[in-house]
């Protein structure tokens, strides 16, 4: 049902607006997204039953999934547009995007989880298993170093040098940062690395990515979202938890425990004008010593 409509909406974006071909598929790919997600979670409603309530929830989801607002207000504007066409064809009496705002162009942090939130989503993961085995590692990494969701899918194994207690990490616009790693990341991705990811039919260009599916293909940002948002669910966590909330808890918990700055600064990777001179001067040993003095899951293990 939905595809013929955007097949439609095709139609009327080349014919009647004459827009160039790069603009139509922009807008179609909008339309497409909201149909995929409405597959997910509403998958009997039609584009003509589409609420204003399942959009502001559309957009929101977006967010988790770590688009930048002016992604989203991209999106928002195909999205007017193409229930803009069915207002025209009569399909629907009511445009449902007509009170929606565009996101704030500002920063918004999102929300953190606190420390016992944190051991309880570990701890709801079923080691038993194969993907369980794997699920741990990887969010004990992702708190235990702040990285992206991004830099997590794309570490590989010849850049984590756990002997020195650091990984390295293809950052934003290709800037590689060296990031220490907590005795309990190294742990858990070790036991990972040598019997479940050892056992798997690994695809031909991930054989030096880590975290894998079980088909041994580089896992998506959806995985890794699904599972954090089934795991908040699990332990009764009603916040909106996405990846990058691991990343922010991170420097919260460092911060809040005393970290200097300017280290938290350097193991995000965050640069700007002002604080890429200070960068220069911390060393990496500071930077393992911060980790361990100040995050609360960076002990030695017994």
């Amino acid at each position: 049902m939905w595809q013929s409509y955007i097949n439609a909406f095709k139609n009327y974006l080349k014919l009647e607006r004459s827009l160039s071909e790069n603009s139509v598929e922009a807008y179609l790919h909008d339309a497409e997204k909201l149909y995929q997600y409405m597959l997910l979670t509403d998958p009997a409603v039609s584009p003509m039953e589409v609420t204003e309530r399942q959009l502001m929830n559309f957009l929101v989801y977006l967010g988790e999934l770590g688009l930048t607002a002016h992604s989203q207000a991209r999106i928002l504007s195909g999205l007017k547009s193409f229930f803009k066409y069915l207002l025209l064809e009569n399909l629907i009496q009511r445009d449902p995007t007509q009170l929606l705002e565009a996101p704030k162009l500002g920063r918004k942090l999102p929300d953190t989880l606190s420390f016992p939130e944190i051991e309880a989503m570990l701890a709801a993961i079923d080691l038993s298993t194969p993907g369980g085995t794997r699920d741990r590692a990887m969010l004990e990494v992702l708190y235990s170093s702040g990285l992206r969701v991004s830099e997590l899918l794309n570490l590989r194994l010849t850049n984590c040098y756990f002997d020195a207690g650091f990984v390295r990490v293809l950052g934003k616009g290709d800037k590689v940062r060296l990031v220490p790693i907590g005795e309990d990341a190294m742990h858990y991705t070790r036991i990972y690395v040598e019997h479940v990811r050892s056992t798997l039919d690994v695809q031909k260009g991930d054989e030096d990515t880590i975290f894998l599916n079980l088909r041994g293909k580089q896992l998506s940002r959806i995985s890794v979202f699904t599972t954090i948002k089934k795991l908040a669910d699990e332990v009764n966590i009603k916040k909106n938890i996405s990846p990058h909330t691991f990343r922010h808890s991170f420097a919260t918990h460092l911060i809040e425990g005393g970290a200097d700055l300017r280290a938290v600064q350097q193991m995000l990777g965050h640069e700007s004008i002002t604080t890429t001179e200070i960068y220069t001067h911390l060393d990496r040993d500071y930077l393992k010593q911060t980790l361990r003095e100040y995050h609360p899951r960076s002990s030695k293990r017994s």
